[in-house]
């Protein structure tokens, strides 16, 4: 599958599109992009950030749930949310399609981190997956890419599946120097992660610039990091490791610019804030997820 997957990479990447018989080709390319994508699994998972009671918790996830039934077995879909409500979520969401996530964890298993929370302890609540290395808590709470590497290497052992977290700031991008970023951090945040560890992962490319501020690179400047993310990974590992992972966009992914974003090669599905607050929106993005 090594060189199948190399042959359609090449194909998209060069594909030119001219005057004649542009519909036989955006089919051809339409296909392409199909067969690369079937590769590995398509994503959605919403990060309610701080947000919700548990009643309201509840609410939402009770609304969610009908919507997305049809994704199962075509789309993965998460609700990362609060500690305080993490029971509350696997319990409203028990018997759906839907999965639970976290917002963080510690890299220890226990002792003296007043206010952690230990990835056993999620595990024990019946959570899936977890969000590491969010620009949130790189910005404002001290985390690096060394606590993110160690983050990342304890969710592994405990049996989560990590959402790691990597983008640019906007002067970083300014001074050109984006994929230098975005390779530092793919480096150290794996360091140590082996391949079959790494396919178990999901990277969630979040341009930080456009987290919060109603700013969204546009579909080409995420498909542009989002290849050079896989890039990057086929260079560290290989290229059938790096076909494996699923590689979400997060910057600002909302129900009007899903679609356009969902349906580039290297875009695999999406980490929602806003949008995952609001059933109809997260709902208009599963499906153009599951449409894609």
């Amino acid at each position: 599958m090594v060189w199948l997957s190399e042959v359609i990479t090449e194909h998209i990447i060069n594909f030119k599109f001219s005057d004649s018989n542009n519909v036989t080709k955006k089919r051809i390319l339409k296909e392409l992009i199909e067969m690369n994508k079937t590769l590995r699994k398509a994503i959605i998972a919403g990060n309610w950030k701080m947000n919700k009671t548990r009643p309201e918790a509840k609410e939402l996830l009770e609304a969610i749930k009908p919507l997305v039934a049809n994704a199962e077995g075509n789309v993965e879909v998460i609700a990362c949310v609060p500690f305080t409500n993490l029971e509350t979520a696997v319990n409203a969401t028990a018997g759906s399609n839907v999965k639970v996530g976290a917002e963080n964890v510690h890299f220890e298993k226990s002792g003296a981190f007043t206010g952690e929370i230990s990835a056993d302890m999620l595990v024990e609540l019946g959570v899936e997956y977890v969000v590491i290395g969010h620009s949130e808590r790189r910005q404002y709470f001290g985390e690096t890419d060394e606590t993110v590497n160690k983050r990342t290497k304890a969710a592994l052992v405990a049996g989560l599946k990590p959402i790691v977290c990597v983008g640019e700031l906007l002067w970083e991008r300014e001074c050109n120097i984006t994929e230098e970023v975005i390779a530092r951090q793919i480096k150290l945040d794996f360091f140590d992660v082996s391949a079959e560890d790494v396919k178990k992962t999901v990277i969630a490319y979040e341009p930080v610039w456009a987290i919060g501020t109603g700013k969204t690179a546009t579909a080409d400047q995420a498909e542009e990091v989002c290849g050079f993310i896989r890039a990057t990974l086929a260079k560290i590992y290989d290229q059938a490791t790096a076909d494996a992972v699923t590689i979400q966009y997060g910057g600002s992914m909302n129900a009007k610019n899903c679609a356009e974003l969902l349906a580039k090669p290297n875009v695999d599905g999406g980490l929602i804030g806003g949008a995952s607050l609001k059933a109809d929106d997260f709902n208009t993005i599963v499906q153009a997820a599951v449409n894609g």
